[in-house]
């Protein structure tokens, strides 16, 4: 019984991610023609860096820093939970690749009229999910498994942060970046459950 559960909730996850990104795609267009009639020169400036800095290498090494204090403080706990986030966040970048890779959309910033291109390994057609999005959504989102709110909620803003950059840069719809905290979402749970780093005091729970 408990089985047939946990497989229904999963269903409802994955539902619910698809109608969010199948909503997000009407909405492409007239939220990148408003960021881009709405934004700044400095604003893109400041954005630029933000998707520079939130990319996975960055994460990565946040991530081994963390590691490295749980482990000289001798936390077992802190320890798996930090490892939990960087297995979570590598997951989500992987899924996150050879997805863009075999969709295949261009990206805002081009010029191309196909919607779709098919499966290509050029950047410029890597629009669908967004990498960052994914991996910042799943590092963070296991923090938030793994800690409770109270410690985990604030970090949020860091991949909603990270995923406006990427629409401030044209280098990502908003559907990409839908796209992008369903994959970290759902890597971010598959982990946690995985490696049992849930925190009672998480309501996320699938």
């Amino acid at each position: 019984m408990e089985n047939a559960h946990h497989r229904w909730r999963w269903l409802i996850v994955i539902a619910l991610s698809a109608a969010a990104i199948g909503l997000a795609l009407f909405a492409d267009a007239s939220v990148a023609f408003w960021i881009n009639a709405n934004t700044s020169e400095r604003l893109r400036r400041f954005m630029r860096l933000v998707s520079r800095t939130g990319d996975w290498q960055g994460l990565f090494a946040a991530g081994l820093i963390l590691i490295a204090i749980a482990w000289l403080r001798r936390s077992k706990r802190w320890l798996r939970v930090f490892l939990a986030m960087l297995i979570a966040c590598a997951l989500a970048g992987i899924v996150a690749r050879v997805g863009k890779i075999a969709i295949g959309r261009p990206r805002p910033s081009t010029t191309i009229e196909q919607t779709w291109n098919g499966p290509s390994l050029h950047s410029k057609f890597n629009a669908f999910p967004s990498g960052h999005t994914a991996s910042s959504t799943a590092f963070f989102v296991t923090l938030l498994i793994a800690a409770g709110w109270r410690i985990g909620t604030p970090f949020l803003f860091i991949p909603l942060l990270i995923a406006g950059s990427r629409m401030v840069v044209a280098a990502h719809y908003l559907s990409d970046v839908i796209g992008g905290f369903v994959v970290g979402i759902i890597a971010a749970l598959f982990v946690a459950e995985r490696m049992r780093v849930r925190s009672p005091r998480s309501a996320l729970r699938v």
